[in-house]
């Protein structure tokens, strides 16, 4: 298998099920990558690459249950996406589970389509949360490549300001704002000023209040 294969982890401390999960996993063209118990997958998790993945979660774990690894791993960027699998899941939890962001709650013994296809799913909800963190990263470096000034023009733009309104609150000539509002542009990469506010919603970016 490549680097570009997407990892399936797999966190059951039933040894036989780890064995069972993994050869479906394999057999899809999937990476599986198991582990016995809660800690040790936090720890690999912790210093592993973002890349595509996803996790399937047994609900009962000694130590720490399910819900608790839940908890942790949605504070990390790019959250893997979890398919909880349990053979005696209360109603409580399962709701509490998708509730908390889980892509599904599959009940033991399981149809292997099912499970493929919850995987599939899970895969695809985390490709497009690297795509969004690492489109906001890009954002936030191009806003790091601009000057205090122009930054400062860009959040009056923003905001719907015309350069006459942003010259007199800035105390500048109305020809230095379109100066800067150029370079703004150019260097947020925005073809537009619609472009350059949801650039800037994206990242967080807020606009100037009169």
């Amino acid at each position: 298998m490549s680097d570009t294969t997407p990892t399936v982890f797999i966190v059951d401390d039933n040894h036989s099920v780890l064995r069972s999960l993994s050869r479906v996993v394999r057999q899809a063209a999937y990476k599986p990558v198991t582990f016995s118990s809660a800690d040790h997958f936090l720890d690999a998790i912790a210093h592993a690459p973002i890349q595509p993945a996803c996790l399937l979660l047994d609900l009962h774990l000694p130590g720490m249950n399910g819900l608790e690894v839940q908890k942790q791993i949605a504070a990390m960027p790019a959250a893997c996406p979890i398919v909880f699998i349990s053979g005696n899941a209360t109603i409580p939890a399962t709701v509490q589970a998708i509730k908390n962001g889980a892509v599904t709650f599959l009940a033991k013994p399981f149809d292997h389509d099912d499970l493929l296809q919850a995987i599939e799913e899970a895969l695809e909800k985390h490709r497009a949360q690297i795509s969004e963190l690492t489109q906001t990263g890009s954002i936030h470096e191009r806003i790091a490549s601009l000057t205090d000034r122009e930054r400062e023009v860009m959040a009056w733009v923003i905001s719907g300001s015309l350069n006459k309104q942003i010259a007199a609150e800035l105390g500048i000539v109305e020809k230095t704002v379109k100066v800067h509002r150029a370079r703004v542009m150019e260097k947020m990469q925005a073809a537009s000023v619609a472009d350059l506010v949801r650039i800037c919603v994206a990242a967080g970016f807020e606009s100037a209040k009169a």
